[in-house]
């Protein structure tokens, strides 16, 4: 009798917001493995420090009680200020990969026309009364930008009590802005292991939570995928080969 594939008790939390900090691997593995990022190695600091192929980005993983985990900051280039983005422990590691996807995409040229705050109306987020300012269905989370500033999502529950929140400040290129506020409109749930501890709120009204067996290999792939997808960026596209053109026939002598 053949033996039944082992299983891993996966929760599919929605909205994805909501669904805690996840495996910071899912961002750090990929930008190191796909994307060339170097790290240092500091075994008596619990932090990650990864730097981009060319210097100019550097990202600090890095426990903090009274501020940010991640913290990136680009140096300046031809045309562009120098910018930083900043994100709380339990941002939802989704939310931060769409954001290092989109900065490490050889492919994408910067929209600086792009609307940051499109993809939320799309999801059925409100404007608040104010310009620049959205508010999630569920009313938890906000997105706004400060008098032309600094943009910020913000999360929170009943009484204020923060959960955490996203700064983007006011140099940072929008299209990455945009693909931050394109994941957290996203209503695909997040998947998370044993998240019973990990969760900010159990509140039925609040969150779904649905419990599945899934393949323990599905899910011990699922980050290998996700290099393997990411490093398919890189690769040089082939170019077909110009057909040649048919030799003329000879003319028949009369």
């Amino acid at each position: 009798m053949p033996e039944r594939p082992e299983t891993v008790d996966v929760d599919f939390i929605a909205p994805r917001h909501l669904a805690g900090g996840g495996d910071p691997a899912w961002i750090t593995v990929p930008l190191h493995r796909a994307c060339g990022w170097s790290h240092g190695h500091d075994p008596l600091m619990p932090r990650v420090i990864l730097s981009s192929p060319d210097q100019k980005a550097l990202l600090r993983l890095e426990p903090d009680p009274d501020g940010p985990w991640w913290t990136l900051h680009h140096a300046a280039g031809p045309g562009q200020p120098a910018w930083y983005a900043s994100f709380g422990a339990r941002t939802p590691v989704e939310l931060i990969a769409a954001f290092t996807d989109a900065l490490t995409d050889p492919t994408t040229t910067q929209a600086p026309s792009c609307d940051v705050l499109e993809p939320l109306l799309g999801a059925g987020w409100s404007p608040a009364y104010v310009a620049n300012r959205f508010v999630s269905p569920d009313t938890t989370t906000v997105v706004e930008r400060l008098d032309g500033g600094p943009w910020f999502a913000t999360t929170t529950l009943s009484g204020g009590r923060p959960v955490w929140q996203a700064r983007f400040g006011e140099n940072t290129p929008a299209h990455l802005i945009t693909a931050f506020t394109t994941a957290l409109a996203d209503p695909s749930p997040a998947l998370r292991i044993d998240s019973s501890r990990s969760l900010p709120t159990r509140d039925p009204e609040l969150i779904t939570r649905t419990r599945r067996e899934v393949p323990a290999t599905e899910i011990a792939s699922a980050l290998e995928d996700r290099v393997r997808a990411l490093t398919a960026r890189r690769a040089p596209r082939s170019t077909p080969s110009p057909s040649t053109a048919p030799s003329p026939r000879p003319r028949r002598a009369r």
